[in-house]
């Protein structure tokens, strides 16, 4: 596994198509030129559309205080979780009450305001490699007139989740500024890229996923070809993510997560959309109770968007038969192509 992680490395220096400056200084005019940027403008890529319904289909509401479900309104207490990072689903609120499953009610005054999932997706990709390395910006920003310089006031303003293309990269004291624009760059710790790696040879199944940790990127396969990529959450340092090659193994439309009961940590999740399972307890599945993708967040899961991993899950289906007892599903391969600071 060492061996193929060190040839991922190099492989995603080599399949880059743009120019690539090493270099200390930058010159007047370095990277593209205008003419270039004319020419392909923003990246060649096919968001997924927002769907409405599937987005906001369930009440999805946050626990302000202890989770005690009873088996009724003002009925018998038949769990006491306490405190902790608890969402939950309401399906019919009365006299105070709320129902979160059948037989299961909360007092509503200990439920939060409605939490609206995000709105971000993927991209599906072109059946050709792009021309230059795709990202996403991980904040709201507006880019440098030269690397390494201040954000440029008269530069536009983008917005976090911007999709842009890399045209030129410089190196500044040991960090790489990216050419996302005519005299637009930005620190590299500013966005997020896609960068395919070649099949691994683990990798038994003709559709297969990566996972980039330090990207936090997840991209889809069809042989060879990536198909789709987006933006990610993995585990947090003291709930990394294991790297290497696996295989989803369980996978729910809907199902409960909780874990770290009578701790610090503990988490009560309602509902948790379109989970694939491919590490023991750690799967990729929709995520609604945050919106922060691109940089680790979880237990040890990889988080996307509720549009996202339905797309997964769908996608899947074509190839394997999850209908059986013993399936196996698509491979897992998960790997960094860098290291945290």
């Amino acid at each position: 596994m060492r061996l193929i992680k060190l040839s991922v490395v190099a492989i995603i220096f080599l399949i880059a198509t743009q120019a690539t400056f090493a270099q200390s200084n930058c010159a007047p005019n370095c990277g593209v030129p205008v003419s270039a940027i004319e020419a392909y403008p923003e990246p060649n890529v096919f968001p997924l559309q927002i769907d409405e319904q599937l987005l906001y289909d369930r009440n999805y509401r946050t626990i302000v205080d202890s989770l005690v479900i009873h088996d009724a309104p003002n009925g018998n207490v038949i769990e006491n979780l306490g405190t902790g990072y608890s969402f939950i689903t309401v399906a019919e609120e009365s006299g105070g009450w709320s129902r979160i499953a059948d037989g299961k009610w909360v007092k509503s005054e200990i439920l939060g305001d409605p939490q609206l999932p995000s709105r971000f997706a993927g991209v599906e990709l072109p059946d050709e490699p792009l021309p230059y390395t795709m990202a996403w910006t991980l904040r709201h920003l507006r880019g440098a007139s030269a690397p390494g310089a201040d954000p440029n006031p008269n530069n536009p303003y983008l917005y976090r989740y911007t999709r842009v293309s890399i045209y030129a990269i410089v190196e500044i004291d040991g960090y790489n500024w990216y050419q996302i624009g005519e005299n637009q760059w930005v620190h590299q710790f500013d966005v997020a890229k896609i960068l395919p790696v070649e099949k691994p040879e683990d990798v038994d199944t003709n559709k297969w996923i990566s996972v980039d940790l330090y990207e936090q990127v997840v991209i889809a396969y069809e042989g060879d070809t990536p198909v789709f990529a987006t933006l990610v959450s993995s585990g947090l340092p003291q709930w990394s993510t294991n790297e290497g090659v696996f295989h989803v193994y369980l996978r729910f439309p809907r199902t409960l997560m909780s874990g770290a009961y009578n701790q610090p940590d503990f988490y009560y999740l309602e509902e948790v959309p379109w989970t694939m399972y491919f590490d023991g307890d750690i799967g990729l599945h929709g995520t609604y109770w945050h919106d922060g993708f691109g940089y680790r967040q979880s237990h040890g899961c990889v988080n996307l968007s509720i549009m996202d991993a339905y797309w997964l899950f769908n996608w899947a289906d074509d190839e394997f038969d999850f209908a059986t007892e013993d399936f196996e599903g698509p491979a897992v391969y998960v790997y960094s192509s860098g290291d945290y600071d």
